[in-house]
């Protein structure tokens, strides 16, 4: 299964970071997007990011423009028919995502690899609906992807030794540390990520400490590179909440529990950074 184009549904926040770091390692990427506007503003993304990567002297000029030559967007899913492996990086919706497997595995060579980004989802779900459940996994990437070393590969029961060797191939060859994680709720990060979150959130809701004090126990304590409230306004309330209802909704433990604090921000609208507030306010 040797991997030499990669095409990537969404050009969102994690699609294009899979984009990018594909191309920056040489392969041919195709990036999808459902229309042009969407589809302009992914690729906008990835010429910033890579302009960064540029004057910070990570990359230079010319890997700049040979990483862009290796990007084609598209609005056609027909367009990833010659792909080797497909990941797809759109919202966390399982019905979404079933249909986008369905129209893969029937738009794509037999041989090809398909993958998903989700973060919480079951892998196997998507898989079923596929003619190739042996050479489908589960890709989870971490935002943001072009600075973020870990590339969490999710076996299901189906899915062959051959492909994970293929997937761990590739992911070693973007410069990630590759792990291996069972089909379960949460695989091995987000499970051991969110009952600590919720801690904290429920540490904060009753008043046993400030989110500063959290924060900066956790991160001078236990030496993360930053606290709980930090990350999750990083990573969005939102797709913590989200995650959290998918776990407790398939494991029914308690630890996954969403609190009460948290359900209320969501519905308030403070989401985090993309919002502008949520445990800490960014329009100051």
């Amino acid at each position: 299964m040797a991997i030499k184009k990669v095409g990537v549904v969404g050009c969102g926040l994690m699609g294009r970071g899979i984009a990018e770091v594909s191309a920056k390692s040489g392969y041919d990427v195709v990036v999808s997007e459902i229309n042009k506007e969407l589809l302009d503003k992914g690729m906008a993304a990835i010429n910033q990011s890579l302009s960064k990567a540029v004057e910070k002297g990570k990359i230079s000029d010319a890997d700049k423009a040979a990483a862009l030559g290796k990007i084609k967007g598209t609005t056609d899913m027909q367009d990833f028919k010659d792909c080797d492996l497909v990941v797809e990086a759109a919202v966390e919706n399982l019905d979404l995502k079933k249909k986008i497997f369905t129209d893969l595995d029937k738009i794509c060579k037999p041989d090809a690899i398909l993958s998903t980004n989700t973060s919480c989802l079951s892998v196997m779900n998507v898989a079923a609906v596929t003619k190739r459940p042996e050479i489908v996994l589960g890709c989870h990437f971490f935002n943001p992807v072009p600075i973020m070393k870990l590339l969490e590969l999710v076996k299901t029961i189906t899915t062959s030794k051959a492909t994970i060797d293929a997937a761990t191939e590739w992911g070693k060859s973007l410069g990630k540390t590759v792990i291996v994680a069972p089909d379960r709720p949460g695989f091995i990060v987000n499970r051991a990520y969110m009952p600590y979150m919720v801690e904290a959130i429920e540490m904060l809701e009753n008043g046993v400490a400030s989110k500063e004090d959290i924060d900066t126990g956790v991160q001078l304590g236990l030496n993360y590179p930053m606290g709980p409230f930090t990350l999750a306004d990083l990573a969005g309330l939102d797709t913590i909440l989200f995650v959290l209802d998918a776990m407790y909704a398939e494991t029914k433990s308690p630890k996954f529990v969403a609190p009460v604090l948290l359900r209320k921000m969501v519905t308030a609208g403070h989401l985090g950074r993309k919002s502008g507030k949520g445990f800490y306010d960014y329009n100051k």
